[in-house]
């Protein structure tokens, strides 16, 4: 089949996209603010619209969503400042429910703890060998994809640890995370593209089988 296509909404500097370019998709991202490393195809749009116009989704083959995490993270909580998160998790599951492609969306481990999102995938950086700890929880819809078994996560984070990036200047977590074109800003709102490469390999797969149907 010709590489398929995957949208890519709250897209920010590419994270998640570049993954999945990576596992043999054709990438559209979509923000609502300016990206300007974004390194594919970019929409500024608001995601909740793009997800009510099926005739713009009907272009794609796949739909991943990584709607903000501040509003479940617990260090969110701690700095009081949750109420200034609008809650974009909810809305935007309820709208990808609607859709027939297949469809992943990631957050913060706490949204899953909350019951807000089901953990299909529950990943972190250890377990792909990356010198980071970021755990997401991925939730999939309309595809099964296989859930094997992956190493263990292997971090037990230490204060000592997570101020350790602080000393080695600015490109150090954004390198860490292996997302190299960011600067460090930006990859603080990103995700290894590791994680989205793993998964998006099994939903590649999974459209190469329907094709062939």
């Amino acid at each position: 089949m010709n590489r398929p296509s995957i949208l890519d909404l709250y897209s920010c500097a590419g994270g998640a996209g570049t993954g999945y370019h990576r596992a043999g998709f054709n990438v559209t991202g979509v923000d609502k603010d300016p990206q300007p490393h974004y390194p594919f195809t970019f929409v500024q749009a608001d995601a909740l619209d793009v997800l009510q116009d099926h005739d713009f989704l009907a272009r794609f083959d796949a739909i991943h969503a990584s709607p903000i995490c501040q509003t479940w993270t617990r260090v969110t909580d701690w700095r009081g400042s949750r109420a200034n998160h609008p809650d974009l998790l909810t809305p935007t599951l309820e709208l990808l429910r609607q859709v027939d492609l297949p469809w992943i969306v990631e957050n913060a481990p706490e949204a899953a703890w909350a019951g807000v999102l089901r953990p299909d995938y529950l990943l972190c950086g250890t377990q792909f060998g990356l010198k980071v700890r970021r755990h997401r929880a991925f939730q999939v819809g309309n595809w099964i994809p296989p859930f094997e078994l992956l190493p263990p996560c292997h971090c037990r984070p230490s204060r000592r640890d997570l101020l350790a990036f602080e000393h080695k200047g600015e490109r150090a977590y954004a390198d860490a995370m292996g997302c190299t074109w960011m600067n460090n800003l930006e990859a603080r709102q990103a995700i290894p593209p590791t994680y989205t490469e793993f998964i998006g390999g099994h939903l590649a797969a999974v459209l190469e089988r329907r094709a062939a149907a």
